[in-house]
C-alpha cells in the first residue's frame, strides 16, 4: 500500500497534532526517508507514523526526540514536545496537567473513581471506555497513554508530597471486572509504601462527612503557589484565590482527619484484595 492510500484511510486530526504532523512530514520527505524506515528506526510502524503525520494520533516525547535524530532536523521537532503533551489531555485538564508537572505536594480527595494518579493502565482503559458521549478507541488509547505518563511523578527527584483520601465505595466497585479491580487494589498498596506517599479511605460507615461538596485537588508548587482543582460536569476550574483555597485546604485537612490513618487504610485495602 502506498503512504498516499495509507493517509487517506486515516481520518485528519486538528490543532498543534496536525500542525506537528505536517511538519513532520515534510521533514521526512525532505530527508529521503519513508514512513516504514522511520518505524524501523523509531521503534514503531509505518501506520503509526502516517496517523502521527494527519495528527490523528499523538507521539510521546521518546518517539519525537528519535524522529528528530533520525532526521537530523536539530531541534525543529523537539520544540514541539511540551505542546504535544499538553494535547494529550482534555482542554479542561491541560492546565492541571502543567501544574502537576510543576508540584511539589498533590493532596487529592476522590469519591468516584481511583485517581489516576493511581490507575493501572487495565483500570484506565475500563473507566475510558466507560465514558459516555462513548470515546472512540484512537482517543481511550492516547488518554491511557498520558494518564501512565503521568505517574512519573512518582520517579521525580527531589519526591513531591503526595496524599490521597479516597472513598471506600470506589474500592469496592467492580469496573473493568475482578481481575482489572485486583490487579488496581495491588497498585494502590503498593504506591501506598512510598515514604513520600500518603492513603487514606474514608469508611463506608463514617457518620461525618466534610467531603459532600465534590471532589477536589490543592496543589502547591515549587514557587510557593498554592492553588485548588475542582471538577465539575463538562470539565474543570482551578482557583488561586486566597479564600479559596484556603477554604479546600481547611476541607481536605477535616477530611484526613475522618478518614481511616494511612497504616489502617493498607490494611483494608488489603482486606478487599483478599476478598477480590
Amino acid at each position: 500500500m502506498s503512504e498516499e492510500s495509507e493517509e487517506g484511510q486515516e481520518t485528519p486530526g486538528a490543532g498543534i497534532p496536525l500542525v506537528f504532523g505536517r511538519l513532520l512530514k515534510r521533514l521526512r520527505v525532505q530527508a529521503g526517508v519513508d514512513r516504514a524506515e522511520l518505524g524501523r528506526r523509531t521503534g514503531y510502524s509505518a501506520a503509526t507514523i502516517a496517523s502521527y503525520e494527519v495528527g490523528r494520533r499523538i507521539p510521546n516525547a521518546k518517539f519525537i526526540r528519535q524522529a528528530d535524530g533520525v532526521l537530523d532536523v536539530g531541534g525543529m521537532l523537539v520544540d514541539f514536545i511540551e505542546d504535544m503533551e499538553r494535547a494529550q489531555y482534555p482542554a479542561f485538564f491541560q492546565d492541571a496537567a502543567r501544574l502537576e508537572r510543576e508540584a511539589v505536594g498533590w493532596h487529592v480527595y476522590d469519591a468516584l473513581v481511583v485517581n489516576g494518579l493511581l490507575q493501572t493502565e487495565e483500570y484506565a482503559r475500563a473507566v475510558f471506555t466507560m465514558w459516555r458521549p462513548p470515546l472512540d478507541d484512537e482517543t481511550i488509547e492516547q488518554r491511557v497513554v498520558a494518564r501512565l505518563a503521568r505517574q512519573e511523578v512518582f520517579e521525580r527527584k527531589p519526591a513531591p508530597t503526595i496524599s490521597f483520601v479516597m472513598e471506600e465505595a470506589l474500592l469496592r466497585k467492580g469496573w473493568g471486572g475482578s481481575t482489572v479491580m485486583r490487579g488496581q487494589l495491588e497498585q494502590i498498596l503498593l504506591i501506598g509504601q512510598r515514604r513520600n506517599v500518603e492513603i487514606q479511605v474514608m469508611p463506608n460507615e463514617c457518620e461525618e462527612h466534610a467531603g459532600l461538596g465534590g471532589t477536589f485537588t490543592l496543589i502547591n508548587t515549587a514557587k510557593g503557589r498554592r492553588i485548588g482543582y475542582g471538577d465539575a460536569h463538562k470539565g474543570s476550574r482551578l482557583y488561586t484565590d486566597d479564600q479559596t483555597v484556603r477554604e479546600m485546604e481547611e476541607r481536605y485537612g477535616i477530611l484526613r482527619a475522618q478518614a481511616l490513618t494511612p497504616r489502617k487504610s493498607l490494611e483494608l485495602v488489603e482486606k478487599l484484595l483478599g476478598e477480590t
